[in-house]
């Protein structure tokens, strides 16, 4: 009984020294628990372990960080790009290809606008002499004999169809007043004068989709062989409903150079910036679609035809403008800014509308050397022996510019701005016309010497060579004198030196063409044209486009 006293007090002084020992030495509890592991980096001295570092380790994780712990790593933290290299990269290669785009894009524009300036000055220089050609034939069949079963050839047949109508359509237009036209136009509302171009912008796309089909179906109406049964309401109804059409659609345009003269002549402008302004609503309604490289083609082929109608307007409304001032040279000035600021606008709107459709779509700047050397074939073929079709009715068909009813109002503004009286105007009239044909040939010299290579350079050029698809026995019978015609997307030449010659031609008579590539340079440019012909989808060419489709219209 007297032990346990003793041995209490024993335990009593145990428990005493233990607690001392760890409030002496705290980490050895730690470390026994577990908590805290030994570790290399705590300084080891005579088996015991440095309290500093144990502090620092706390220190470095805490176990409640605070705010300023926070910032400080918010502050302090890093990254690395290069473990997504691929996402990056790709982000870069978009943003080369919104800075290429201009360049590429205007390529395009200006090689499609001088293919609309060459069909445009068809109807003015070579049209006429072919039209006196295929009269004069007429005239001299009965004292030359009669030996075939057509007095004209088709293409004949179209010039004289052509010149018919821009004849009566010239003449009907002389009772329409183009004064009182825009004095009623000027005396609407702003707001309605915005309404009504807005309306003329979609009658002009309506007007262009169904007149080329009017025409077509004219031309093959007057030009089917008369062996074959007819299933058509017959060549007088075909003819009245073109000059119908083009009539229509020349007071349409008409309309549209009046509304513009308005808002050239407005005192506040604010009808032109209205108008200009609605360039950029284009943007909104066709940036966010989805594109495929085709409709993209059918698009930019519009933005062409559009861009060329707007400069044949602009030259409308400054051949007005001067008229009413006697052609003071000083006002040609004044109207300068609007000028500058309705071109500056179009292409501004072509180049955001394109650069963002890439953008959304992954489509690639050298699409559009594509697109080109697409229109580069449509004129080498239309220059071919067994070619179906005019080159400005291709052109028509590609792009939807119908150069007639422009023709017609041009005629109608120039005849009644210009007063051409004594042999000295007609002399003037005469060297002029002289001027306007010399510049149509060299514009066609030049543009078959660009196409030649842009089809080559896009190795394009075996298209033109593959054999016609094969016709039935029974058309081949009843079309025994016809020559076969092949398909919109493929044309057929008997000889394959035809296209040599007629580059070598281009070479030797241009002579921005005079060099001839050694055998590595063509090399070279071959695999250069693969590598930018890589990113073509193979699902569907870009010649098999339907070229009666009117470009911009019709989004698959």
């Amino acid at each position: 009984m007297a032990a346990l006293p003793g041995s209490e007090l024993s335990e009593e002084k145990e428990a005493e020294n233990e607690l001392r020992r760890r409030q002496r030495r705290p980490w050895d509890g730690l470390h026994k628990s577990g908590k805290i592991g030994i570790s290399a980096g705590l300084p080891e001295t005579l088996g015991v372990y440095d309290i500093g570092a144990v502090r620092r380790e706390q220190r470095e994780f805490p176990a409640d960080p605070s705010l300023a712990r926070f910032i400080c790593t918010e502050l302090t933290r890093g990254y690395f790009l290069e473990h997504n290299e691929a996402k990056y990269t790709e982000r870069r290669e978009k943003v080369y290809t919104c800075m290429r785009i201009p360049k590429e894009l205007e390529k395009l524009m200006i090689f499609g606008f001088f293919l609309c300036v060459d069909a445009f000055l068809y109807v003015f220089t070579l049209l006429p002499l072919r039209v006196l050609l295929a009269l004069l034939r007429l005239l001299t069949l009965p004292c030359c004999g009669f030996s075939g079963s057509r007095l004209l050839q088709p293409a004949q047949v179209c010039d004289v169809l052509k010149g018919l109508i821009l004849v009566l359509c010239f003449s009907m237009m002389h009772y329409v007043d183009y004064s009182m036209m825009y004095h009623l136009i000027r005396g609407q509302s702003v707001i309605k004068l915005y309404i009504i171009y807005n309306m003329l912008e979609v009658a002009d796309r309506l007007f262009s989709s169904f007149g080329q089909d009017i025409l077509d179906a004219l031309y093959w109406t007057a030009t089917e062989p008369k062996e074959r049964k007819r299933d058509s309401i017959g060549v007088i109804p075909h003819f009245l409903m073109a000059v119908f059409y083009v009539f229509l659609h020349s007071i349409l345009i008409m309309v549209q150079a009046s509304t513009l003269n308005v808002a050239f002549n407005s005192h506040n402008k604010s009808l032109l910036t209205i108008m200009m302004s609605n360039n950029f609503v284009e943007i909104k309604g066709s940036v966010f679609k989805k594109f495929e490289k085709n409709n993209l083609f059918q698009m930019s082929n519009s933005d062409i035809k559009e861009r060329f109608t707007s400069y044949v307007l602009l030259l409308i409304v400054c051949l007005r403008n001067m008229e009413q001032f006697s052609w003071n040279p000083d006002h040609l000035w004044v109207l300068f800014p609007d000028v500058f600021m309705v071109v500056t606008s179009e292409i501004a709107v072509d180049i955001i509308k394109h650069a963002f459709i890439t953008k959304f779509n992954d489509i690639t700047a050298d699409v559009y050397s594509e697109y080109r050397a697409s229109l580069a074939f449509d004129l080498v073929s239309s220059r071919q022996k067994n070619a179906c079709t005019d080159y400005s009715d291709s052109v028509a068909r590609r792009m939807g510019f119908i150069p007639l009813p422009l023709a017609v109002l041009l005629i109608r503004v120039v005849m009644s701005s210009v007063k051409v009286q004594g042999a000295l105007s007609y002399t003037c009239v005469f060297l002029f016309y002289l001027g306007l044909v010399t510049l149509k040939v060299l514009n066609s010299i030049v543009l078959l010497g660009k196409s030649c290579v842009y089809v080559k350079r896009a190795n394009m050029e075996d298209k033109l060579f593959e054999p016609p698809s094969t016709i039935p026995s029974s058309t081949k019978s009843s079309n025994t004198d016809q020559p076969t015609c092949p398909s919109p997307s493929v044309l057929y030449s008997p000889k394959k030196q035809d296209f040599n010659v007629l580059l070598l031609m281009m070479y030797q008579t241009s002579d921005f063409f005079l060099f001839r590539p050694s055998a590595p340079k063509e090399e070279e440019g071959e695999a250069q044209a693969a590598s930018e012909l890589k990113h073509r989808t193979p699902k569907k060419d870009l010649l098999e486009i339907d070229r009666f489709t009117i470009c911009g219209n019709r989004i698959d």
